[in-house]
């Protein structure tokens, strides 16, 4: 405690002598001012001893402010309150700002914007000309060719424009969509073409497809307005079409040409009756399909089946070929019958005769026989029996004994008589 006795009355010493931001209060002498502020602080001669308007000096002014006159109107000399002008005159973040050391001193810019040659400033034509600039951008449009654009006041549709060049009211108050109504576009279905795609034909079989649609825009309003995401819903309504029309269709007929065609063109107009109750202002300019192959997972088996169906056809082109040449045989064989018959009945005794002769000769032809006189001669000579003895036994065939030729014809036997 006796470090702090006399400590405020070292304060109160310390403020009353030179060190003293107030000075001395009017009336007392200022023995302690040694640098010159004692003559601001201490009242003149000149001034009363009763005026109550000077007091101590302002710490918040700059030195030598207090004689000149003041912004509330007192009178040379005397000191003025303390203004809030004043104290944050300037000041910045960074403190007093202090302009003798000019744009690169101690402190910082100081960045005046030019003035034109009568002294006025540049900033109200800048302003003037970023407006002029932004009402010359949101209000000119050109449109395309092959575009159309939909107009819309305070955010609802108002009118169309053609193309050419158009004039609105400025952003915000009319907005300018524009999109090109005459090109075509395409969505792929499925998205990614590796995807697979199962469909249901009419025979209860799977199929793999992958299709593309074309369309373009009809009514731009409707495009704009009644559909929330077009280019999904295209999609979509492509993919419910497909599965109606695929469902009318067997495996078969989907995978050929024809049938392709035949669902190209269904899907195609399904599309349309279905856009065109959604007002959705879309044409649809075809269908192509991609690709139309059977599910991943049974590949190889379908691919069995192909293979044992395409067997089953070469079978049944290879039974009707045979059964055409038998029956070309069989045709032709009738027609040569009803020929001989023709001669037959013409001649039937010669024709019997030369029919006898010619299947003796066709029967006898195959057969071992001899021929022997019918008188005197034994009627049995195992000719071909010992020649094939003899054959056996490494000796030659026997020739069969020379027999004189009667005139009343030969009698063929065979070696079983």
């Amino acid at each position: 405690m006796r470090l702090l006795d006399g400590f405020g009355d070292r304060i109160r010493l310390a403020m009353a002598g030179k060190n003293n931001p107030w000075g001395k209060p009017p009336g007392k002498g200022g023995g302690g001012s040694g640098d010159g502020s004692g003559g601001a602080d201490t009242p003149s001669s000149d001034t009363p001893s009763g005026d109550k308007s000077r007091g101590p000096r302002n710490p918040w002014l700059p030195p030598g402010s207090g004689s000149g006159t003041g912004d509330s109107g007192q009178r040379p000399g005397s000191r003025r309150p303390a203004n809030i002008e004043d104290i944050f005159k300037n000041r910045g973040p960074e403190g007093p700002r202090r302009r003798s050391g000019g744009p690169g001193g101690p402190g910082g810019p100081n960045f005046r914007i030019p003035q034109r040659p009568n002294g006025k400033s540049w900033l109200p034509l800048i302003i003037g000309g970023v407006v002029a600039l932004y009402l010359v951008a949101t209000s000119f449009h050109l449109v395309g060719p092959q575009e159309k654009a939909v107009v819309k006041t305070l955010g609802n549709y108002t009118r169309m424009l053609d193309s050419g060049l158009k004039v609105t009211a400025p952003w915000p108050i009319e907005t300018v969509e524009i999109e090109d109504v005459e090109g075509v576009r395409a969505v792929q279905v499925p998205e990614n073409r590796a995807q697979a795609k199962l469909i249901l034909t009419g025979d209860q079989n799977l199929v793999d497809l992958s299709y593309i649609v074309r369309w373009n825009i009809k009514n731009l309003a409707g495009f704009k307005f009644s559909l929330a995401d077009p280019i999904e819903t295209v999609r979509e309504v492509a993919e419910a079409a497909m599965r109606a029309s695929v469902a009318e269709k067997t495996l078969d007929e989907t995978f050929s040409g024809q049938g392709r065609a035949e669902i190209e063109q269904d899907v195609r107009e399904r599309m349309q009756r279905t856009l065109d109750a959604y007002n959705a202002g879309i044409t649809v300019i075809g269908v192509e399909i991609d690709k139309a192959d059977p599910p991943a997972d049974v590949v190889d088996a379908f691919r069995d089946v192909s293979v044992a169906e395409q067997n089953a056809d070469a079978a049944r082109n290879q039974a009707r070929g045979y059964a055409q040449q038998v029956l070309a045989q069989a045709e032709g064989e009738a027609e040569a019958f009803d020929k001989v018959y023709e001669q037959y009945r013409l001649a039937p005794e010669v024709t019997r005769q030369r029919l006898y002769y010619e299947t003796m000769e066709r029967v006898l032809s195959q057969t071992d026989k001899t021929i022997v006189e019918t008188d005197g001669v034994q009627t049995y000579l195992p000719l071909p029996e010992v020649n094939r003895r003899r054959s056996g036994n490494g000796v030659g065939p026997v020739a069969p004994p020379s027999v004189p030729a009667q005139s009343s014809g030969p009698q063929a036997n065979t070696g079983g008589q």
